[in-house]
C-alpha cells in the first residue's frame, strides 16, 4: 500500500494558508490532517476550508493527534524553538519556518535532536530549491569556480512597513491573502527577534552555506534602525571558515517595484553571478568564456510550496532533504554574531578558519 505522510500544521497564519497547506493538499502522499492557530474559530475555518480533520488553539494538543508522522512550524520566531523541539521529542518530522530560532544555541539543540532521533528537520528556505540555485551550488562544490574567495550579496525587499508596524500588508506582492499577518509578527522584537536580520538576512545567511558548504568563521555587522525598534538597513562583513570574505548589505526600504538579489561569487578560477529576483546566472572563467544560464520562468524564482513538496519527498523517500537543519544553524550563527558585533562594535568569532 502507498505511503502517505500525516501533517499537521502548526501558526496557520499568511504564509501557511498561502504556501504550505495548499503544498500538503496538492502532494498525492500527504494528508492534511490537523492546523493550529491561537484564534479557535479561524482554526475551525482554516480545517473547513482546506479538509483538515482537526482544529485547535492549542499546539499541545495537536501534537496528541493521531495518526500524525509530521509538522511544520510556520509560527511566529518567537517559539519556533520551543514548538519545533516539541515536535521532535514526540518523534515527529519537521519543516520549519525562517529564521530557525532566536539563538545559535537553540538552533544547534534543534539539529543535535533530529539526529539523535533520527528524524528529518527542513528549514523553509525556499531559493533553496531553485534550479539556479541548485546548480550553482554543484557547480562551486565540483571546483568549477575553483577555491572560493570572496562572494557580494545584495538583498532588499520592499517590506520596511511590516518591520516599522506600519501596516500588516502581506510581503511578496501578495495583495490579497487568506489570512493577514497577526499584529506584532513582524515588528515587535520579542515576537520576530529582530527586523530585517531576522527576517530576511536569514534567507541569505542560510545561502551562503547552502551554496558553498562553508560555514561562517567570524562576522562584523553595523544596523541602521532609522528610527524604527528594528533594524532596517544591514551591513555585514563575514569570513568563511576556509578564510573567503564575504560582504551582505540588505535592506526592506525600498520602493515596492524593486527588488534586488544579487549574488557574485568570486572564485580562483571563475565567477558566478547570479540575480535570484530576475532569476538569471552567468559563469565567467579567467579565459572570458561566458556561460548564460536559461532564465527561471516567474513561478520559478520564489518557489514558495518547495520546500513542504520536499518535505513530503524526503519522508517518503522520494528525495534528499533539500534545506537540512544545518543550514538554519549556520543562518543563526551569522544572525547571532551580527547582533552581538551591531551592539558592541567587536567582530564576533563563531570558529578558527
Amino acid at each position: 500500500m502507498k505511503k502517505t505522510i500525516r501533517i499537521g500544521v502548526i501558526g496557520a497564519g499568511w504564509w501557511a494558508t498561502f504556501a504550505h497547506i495548499p503544498a500538503v493538499k496538492s502532494h498525492l502522499g500527504a494528508e492534511l490532517v490537523a492546523v493550529q492557530t491561537l484564534d479557535l474559530e479561524l482554526a475551525k475555518k482554516i480545517a473547513r476550508d482546506f479538509g483538515a480533520h482537526y482544529a485547535g488553539a492549542s499546539v499541545e494538543n495537536l501534537l496528541a493527534v493521531q495518526p500524525l508522522d509530521a509538522v511544520i512550524v510556520a509560527s511566529t520566531p518567537n517559539v519556533h524553538f520551543a514548538q519545533a523541539k516539541a515536535a521532535l521529542e514526540r518523534g515527529l518530522h519537521v519543516l520549519l519556518e525562517k529564521p530557525m530560532t532566536f539563538t545559535a544555541a537553540e538552533a544547534r539543540e534543534l539539529v543535535s535532536l533530529a539526529a539523535q532521533k533520527n528524524l528529518q528537520l527542513v528549514i523553509s528556505c525556499p531559493w533553496h530549491f531553485t534550479r539556479h540555485g541548485i546548480e550553482a551550488r554543484r557547480l562551486i562544490q565540483s571546483g568549477a569556480l575553483g577555491e572560493i574567495k570572496m562572494i557580494s550579496v545584495l538583498m532588499t525587499n520592499p517590506i520596511d512597513c511590516l518591520l516599522r508596524g506600519i501596516n500588516t500588508s502581506p510581503t511578496h506582492g501578495l495583495d490579497k491573502v487568506y489570512v493577514e499577518p497577526g499584529r506584532g509578527s513582524y515588528n515587535d522584537p520579542a515576537i520576530a527577534g529582530g527586523g530585517q536580520i531576522y527576517c530576511q538576512v536569514s534567507h541569505a545567511a542560510a545561502y551562503l552555506t547552502f551554496l558553498t558548504g562553508l560555514r561562517p568563521a567570524e562576522v562584523f555587522a553595523r544596523f541602521d534602525r532609522d528610527g524604527s525598534p528594528n533594524d532596517i538597513y544591514n551591513a555585514l562583513t563575514i569570513t568563511l571558515e576556509n578564510g573567503a570574505l564575504v560582504s551582505l548589505a540588505s535592506t526592506a526600504a525600498t520602493p515596492r517595484s524593486e527588488k534586488n538579489y544579487e549574488v557574485r561569487i568570486f572564485g580562483r578560477k571563475a565567477i558566478l553571478q547570479l540575480e535570484l529576483w530576475r532569476g538569471t546566472m552567468a559563469l565567467t572563467n579567467f579565459e572570458n568564456a561566458q556561460t548564460e544560464f536559461p532564465p527561471l520562468a516567474e513561478n520559478e524564482i520564489y518557489p514558495a510550496q518547495a520546500p513542504a513538496l520536499n518535505f513530503i519527498d524526503t519522508l517518503l523517500g522520494t528525495a534528499a532533504n533539500g534545506s537540512p537543519g544545518e543550514l538554519g544553524l549556520a543562518s543563526m550563527e551569522i544572525i547571532e554574531a551580527a547582533c552581538t558585533s551591531a551592539r558592541t562594535g567587536h567582530h564576533e568569532k563563531i570558529r578558527v578558519c
